[in-house]
């Protein structure tokens, strides 16, 4: 009598965790965030490397180092007739000649976020309003005139540079398979 009760309760509860666990997984998950949704709407475009040249007093005091990277529209870029990545590197050229972007004697007070939003807001300006969403910056180096006349003349030594901002790494998701 005892065994055939424990069996009885045995069924019950491998019954009663077969109806639980069917219902936990048949349950549909969320859906997505309206970030990764966002994020689903944006594309990498890999900025090019740049060499862009500070002048002071007339001439050519040093060299900026950079590569900066955007996240943008998927949409609007399909739209673009002119290659986005040339154009992003003209844009950003433009924009940063002769600007006094950097006190290099006082690198820690340059603002990262305020360099970041002047670049969005001017490419967004002549690319189009929401074109731009984000600004990555990979590389921002300065080096002095004289550091790149050294390296140019054959000197051994690795080139001496300004570290101003510290890259963010940037990697490009694969492509998906469609399967």
């Amino acid at each position: 009598m005892g065994k055939i009760l424990g069996i009885g309760l045995w069924v019950c509860i491998v019954t009663l965790g077969a109806v639980y666990g069917s219902i936990y997984l048949a349950t549909a998950p969320a859906g997505p965030s309206e970030e990764e949704t966002q994020q689903a709407a944006l594309e990498l475009i890999r900025g090019e490397p740049i060499t862009i040249p500070v002048i002071g007093s007339g001439d050519v005091t040093g060299y900026f180092l950079t590569r900066i990277s955007f996240m943008m529209d998927k949409e609007k870029v399909k739209g673009q007739a002119l290659p986005t990545t040339e154009l992003l590197t003209d844009q950003l050229f433009t924009l940063l000649v002769g600007n006094k972007m950097v006190d290099i004697a006082n690198v820690s007070a340059f603002d990262v976020n305020a360099f970041r939003e002047q670049i969005k807001t001017e490419m967004n300006a002549r690319l189009g309003e929401g074109m731009v969403a984000q600004v990555l910056i990979e590389q921002l180096d300065y080096v002095s005139k004289e550091a790149a006349r050294k390296a140019a003349d054959g000197g051994s030594e690795p080139l001496d540079t300004t570290t101003v901002v510290e890259g963010e790494k940037v990697e490009e998701k694969p492509a998906s398979s469609g399967h």
